[in-house]
């Protein structure tokens, strides 16, 4: 059964992560939306398997293929035609048979999956819960982002923490971002991406793996977008972040960090720019949300990532066709860190979002 994603557009995602195909469709986007493909297979890459030596080695190209919705310009791009956008992911480089299915793996679905849906449930490489499927949230996201690049809105974001290093975080009033350092691995300073790189590498090494913390900001974007209580900015943007498999948990602006401040400390001092009439705050505490609702400073969050819970390391699990405790070692081709490669992904549902916010207006 689809879980579609939004209120003004709906986005279904189908699919497991060994089938022939994934498959997505994105309806109530506005026609005429441009959209260069050199561009979106860029950011499509950002988040694609086996391309460096901290991701998992298996390899796809990630290549969306449009059977509708879309149709070619004069001009090259491809522009939206009002009809839902439907997408396929062929998936080219499986190995099923490195998967025990008698034996649920700690920290993945496999046992809630067993226990809701019974022993037919495909479990291969995850099925339908693996985050091979957050490759069509990029492809709608992608062309999200092209949208708001047109309304001036922009959204970025990089590796904040991995294994107790840590980025330097945004300018939380400026609205410009800094480039990555390294522009295959996303962190503003190399060297904390460098520690890093090398936490990755001693996790992979022992068996293991490591978490980390993302942080997004938006940019450009209007006041007014929002409404208090259920139809909130945040509510909004955590439904799409809680689309991604690997997150834990979500902040916006000063998070859980309010719970040790005074309101003398937490409240944003609200001042006017001394050349003009535009309005702003002088720290951005809140995030850029106040009563649910933008007031045109950046937006600001910060997602967890677990740990990959797919590791090398001897486990402790049961047997359900015996149903007695066993040990298990997982075999085959897995991140030892999920935090880079989600960092698009973190973005794309931010588009999603905000997209979808913007057309209530």
């Amino acid at each position: 059964m689809p879980h579609p994603y939004g209120k003004n557009i709906r986005l279904d995602i189908r699919g497991g992560s060994h089938d022939p195909e994934i498959s997505m469709t994105l309806s109530g986007l506005p026609a005429g939306i441009a959209v260069d493909m050199t561009v979106l297979q860029a950011f499509l890459a950002r988040r694609a398997p086996g391309q460096n030596a901290w991701s998992t080695p298996r390899k796809e190209a990630d290549q969306p293929h449009f059977k509708s919705g879309m149709t070619q310009g004069a001009d090259g791009l491809l522009y939206t035609d009002g009809s839902p956008i439907e997408a396929v992911i062929y998936n080219t480089n499986t190995r099923s048979q490195d998967y025990d299915f008698d034996v649920p793996r700690p920290g993945h679905a496999d046992l809630a999956a067993r226990l809701k849906y019974g022993d037919a449930v495909d479990l291969r490489g995850g099925g339908h819960f693996s985050g091979r499927l957050t490759a069509l949230m990029c492809v709608a996201g992608g062309i999200c982002l092209q949208y708001l690049a047109t309304k001036g809105i922009r959204i970025g974001a990089h590796a904040l923490c991995i294994g107790g290093v840590c980025d330097t975080p945004y300018d939380p009033v400026g609205s410009t971002f800094d480039a990555y350092a390294d522009p295959d691995f996303p962190v503003l300073d190399m060297a904390a991406g460098e520690q890093m790189k090398q936490i990755i590498a001693d996790a992979r090494a022992d068996g293991d793996s490591v978490g980390g913390t993302i942080e997004c900001k938006i940019v450009g974007v209007p006041a007014g977008l929002g409404e208090h209580m259920f139809r909130s900015v945040e509510s909004a943007i955590s439904e799409a972040v809680w689309g991604i498999p690997a997150v834990k948990g979500i902040s916006f602006g000063a998070g859980f960090a309010v719970a040790e401040m005074r309101g003398s400390e937490n409240n944003d001092p609200i001042l006017i720019l001394p050349y003009g009439s535009d309005i702003y705050t002088a720290t951005n505490f809140a995030g850029g949300i106040l009563g649910g609702m933008t007031y045109g400073m950046p937006i600001l969050f910060t997602v967890a990532i677990k740990p990959t819970p797919s590791i090398a390391k001897e486990q402790d699990s049961i047997s359900c066709s015996r149903m007695e405790n066993t040990k298990l070692q997982i075999k085959g081709r897995h991140d030892p860190c999920i935090v880079p490669r989600a960092v698009p992904v973190v973005e794309a549902a931010a588009a999603l979002a905000m997209v979808d916010l913007l057309l209530d207006e």
